[in-house]
């Protein structure tokens, strides 16, 4: 215990030791007795050694302003010379120095006016180092890079077509709506009319369509100029909620409503069609009448006629009774004449109702051709319609005290099968005198 108190004093140990030196040669081995009881541990630093690959100045977010340089030097843990960098997925006109790690970059303007580069875009870059002689041994990385600009380019809407627009009532009205994109884009449209209006497609985004069909009781009666202005108003927001407007005037004039007017047409072709399968049954059974009085009539003319020729020959027979025979006989056959018309009097007034209800069906057959419809929508369709209720009407006056038959047994195509055969043709046709 008391040589471990010497220990403690530093000046009595040295000298102890260099008498120990000077005394015995050589030999420095110095004997220390150690109470193994009482072991005495001296409090040591422990160095670690940095092996693990990492970046040591890593920014991972960078904010860029346009027009302005980035030059910005990575640094890495370990000797540089030995490793090489690579960048994926980076923006237009991030570069990296492959052998030292210099991040650079200048953001010029054109790459946003041209559409390459976005503002306040995070852009996500992906970095990474790696050991050209072990590629075990690399780091792989990211950070986000976003552009600023403080100059404010407004956004405009602009739709695809000017600013006037003018439209019949039933015709289809169609444009895009595009924008101008500035320092922050449009986002939200919203689609404001003047006054209601039905049935119109809306635009909510850039390069959506408006759609919208005027309906044919747009324009009223008591409108000026017979037509009705419509203004839309097209407001466009960012997400800062800067808002920029856009006015389209349509002026919708009054129009035909031709889905109504052809309707109309289509039953005013119906009625004549009707009415003229009416005619025809009627002409039938006029014809029919006229042919059973003229078989009659030329049965009455024949045996008049062989009867007066009968008594003239036996008038010139030798025979006195003959001759007496042939002296009646002649009367007789003038006496058959008042017989013909007072038991099958002539039909003159049917023939000629007969041959007004021909002449009838002929022009109302010739009218309907001449005044069809050219297409959907024909522009001349109300004349049309109206010729042909002229026509029929005029017919029906003409044809009032001719009884119409509303009933048969005949069809349709017998009917016309019978109307246009050579035989009534000849019949009924025209004189050349």
């Amino acid at each position: 215990m008391q040589f471990i108190q010497l220990l403690k004093k530093p000046g009595l140990f040295i000298l102890l030791f260099w008498v120990q030196t000077s005394l015995f040669g050589q030999d420095t081995t110095l004997v220390i007795p150690v109470d193994t009881n009482k072991l005495i541990v001296a409090d040591t630093p422990v160095v670690h050694v940095d092996t693990t690959l990492r970046i040591n100045n890593l920014d991972p977010s960078i904010n860029l302003h346009v027009d302005s340089s980035l030059n910005y030097q990575l640094q890495i843990n370990k000797n540089p010379s030995n490793y090489f960098w690579y960048l994926k997925n980076s923006p237009v006109g991030l570069r990296i120095n492959k052998d030292n790690g210099l991040l650079s970059f200048k953001a010029s303007k054109s790459y946003f006016l041209s559409g390459r580069l976005k503002y306040d875009y995070n852009y996500k870059v992906i970095l990474g180092v790696q050991n050209m002689s072990n590629p075990l041994d690399r780091v792989d990385t990211s950070f986000t890079i976003t552009f600023y600009n403080t100059e404010i380019i407004p956004s405009k809407v602009k739709p695809a077509i000017s600013s006037t627009i003018w439209a019949d009532e039933g015709e289809q009205i169609e444009f895009k709506v595009l924008c101008e994109t500035g320092s922050f884009p449009i986002e939200d449209i919203l689609t404001l009319p003047n006054r209601p209006i039905n049935s119109y497609q809306e635009v909510q985004h850039c390069g959506d369509a408006f759609k919208w069909t005027p309906s044919y009781d747009l324009v009223k009666d008591t409108d000026s100029g017979k037509v009705k202005i419509v203004y839309l108003y097209f407001v466009g927001s960012t997400k800062l909620q800067q808002r920029d407007t856009a006015a389209i005037k349509i002026i919708v004039r009054e129009a035909l409503n031709y889905p109504l007017a052809i309707e109309e047409y289509n039953q005013v072709v119906k009625n004549i069609k009707r009415y003229v399968l009416q005619l025809k049954f009627t002409f039938l059974q006029l014809d029919k009448k006229l042919k059973r009085t003229r078989t009659a009539r030329t049965s009455f003319d024949l045996t008049s006629a062989t009867t007066s020729l009968t008594g003239t020959i036996l008038g010139t027979s030798s025979s006195a009774e003959a001759q007496r025979t042939g002296k009646i006989l002649p009367s007789v056959g003038l006496a058959m004449v008042p017989i013909k018309e007072a038991s099958v009097p002539s039909k003159a007034v049917d023939q000629n109702q007969a041959a007004s209800i021909r002449a009838s069906i002929k022009r109302l057959e010739y009218v309907v051709s001449d005044n069809q419809l050219l297409g959907e929508k024909d522009w001349d369709i109300l004349r049309k319609t109206s010729k042909l209720k002229d026509e029929l009407k005029q017919i029906q006056i003409q044809l009032i005290d001719v009884p119409i038959e509303l009933t048969n047994e005949m069809t349709e195509e017998q009917l016309n099968q019978y109307f246009n055969s050579p035989k009534v043709n000849k019949k009924y046709r025209l004189s050349t005198k």
